[in-house]
């Protein structure tokens, strides 16, 4: 009893606690605030995450543009062209309000606004291929532009869309998969073989090194953004629909298939509309969806999220004859399927080929499950590998050279 020591109290009146357990308190929170900068900076320089999804949306947003751009064809005059209600003139002074700006003012010409289309043409197939794709995605971008700016009163939601995902994947390295470049980058390292790399400076070395990490710094940011933004749109939407009576009502449905602007199969959309209840449950499940999107992203959820909004999408474009903006959001849909879904893809076809009688594996070539590539970029190991070779090598110093089994 007469050895119990009494806390001591401040000049608050507070229980005086020892420096030392507030020292070790700090020096916890601050390790800890270190580990999670490091495990975050470690994400964003260790390698380019993503890359198959870069790739899918690369060519299904080149692709979407090039067959809107074909569609358009005998259209193209009165859209954009010198046909136009709305005259170069009439853009130039909205631009000078807007900042906008487009190519296609720049001549009144019909050949000059053929010449122009052809290259939206042209630049859309190779930016979809994936020809020299650093350049073909500026190029991209530049068309849509210009496009979406010339006739701005005549856009959707879709062509928003594109206009945003092209500006995005400016900055991805989305032609390291299922491209022209992929392919060039293989058949030059089958050719190189085993030839050893000329020994290069210490500085250009560390200039080379800086460049990829810079790469793969822009690229993991983008796909965040991109991510973030198919987020917001989801969200946005839903709360907003949220906010509606006939939406809380079930009836949105109902008046969006008897609007004839949006009826390219009236037929249909009438039949469609014979089902009540079927109608306000999908409202229902919609509006649910869309508001949940953006906290379903981290789990096993999301595979029948995304499947429930890819039928929901495919509804749209066709009951309301909105292919564009369906199409779009489908492709936006992709940024979140993991690297490992879209190597399982081609495995999944050989193995359904298989089973059809329609494939036969070459002779000499395993017919196992595809496994990811190194994520970074050609010639350049991957960050374990890296480890895992350096770890070996220092085991062989440590024990010397292996003997020979023969």
């Amino acid at each position: 009893m007469g050895n119990e020591q009494i806390p001591q109290l401040s000049s608050t009146g507070t229980p005086h606690r020892p420096a030392g357990h507030e020292t070790s308190l700090a020096g916890t929170a601050r390790r800890w605030l270190l580990d999670r900068i490091g495990a975050l900076w470690a994400l964003l320089t260790g390698r380019p995450v993503s890359l198959y999804a870069a790739s899918v949306l690369r060519i299904g947003y080149g692709l979407i543009y090039l067959i809107f751009l074909l569609r358009e064809f005998p259209h193209r005059a009165e859209i954009w062209g010198p046909d136009s209600p709305w005259t170069p003139g009439l853009a130039a002074q909205l631009f000078d309000q807007t900042g906008w700006n487009s190519f296609l003012i720049l001549s009144e010409s019909r050949a000059y606004f053929e010449l122009c289309y052809v290259l939206a043409l042209v630049t859309s197939t190779l930016f979809t291929l994936g020809w020299r794709t650093r350049v073909m995605s500026v190029l991209f971008a530049v068309v849509v532009t210009s496009f979406h700016a010339r006739a701005i009163f005549m856009t959707d939601g879709g062509d928003n869309l594109v206009l945003l995902m092209a500006l995005y994947l400016v900055l991805t390295a989305c032609g390291r998969r299922w491209s022209l470049d992929a392919r060039r980058d293989r058949v030059r390292a089958a050719r190189a073989g085993n030839t050893p790399k000329p020994v290069r400076n210490a500085y250009a070395q560390h200039l080379r090194d800086a460049r990829v990490t810079l790469t793969t710094v822009v690229h993991n940011c983008a796909m965040f953004v991109i991510a973030a933004q198919v987020c917001f749109l989801y969200g946005s939407a839903g709360l907003y629909k949220v906010q509606g009576q006939t939406w809380g009502g079930g009836t949105a449905l109902h008046y969006a298939l008897n609007l004839e602007l949006f009826q390219p199969w009236p037929a249909l959309s009438h039949l469609v509309d014979a089902y009540p209840m079927a109608i306000a449950i999908t409202g229902y499940v919609t509006v649910l969806l869309q508001v949940a999107f953006p906290f379903v992203l981290f789990g096993r959820l999301k595979y029948p999220v995304l499947t429930v909004l890819l039928g929901m999408h495919i509804g749209i474009a066709v009951l309301m004859g909105l292919p564009l903006f369906s199409g779009a959001m489908i492709v936006a849909d992709a940024v979140f399927l993991p690297d490992r879904f879209y190597t399982f893809l081609p495995h999944l076809w050989r193995r359904a080929a298989r089973r059809a009688g329609m494939y036969r594996p070459a002779p000499g070539k395993g017919a196992g499950p595809a496994s990811v590539p190194s994520q970074g970029r050609p010639g350049v190991p991957d960050p374990k590998h890296r480890a895992t070779s350096a770890g070996q090598k220092d085991t062989a110093l440590a024990t010397g050279p292996a003997s020979d089994p023969g």
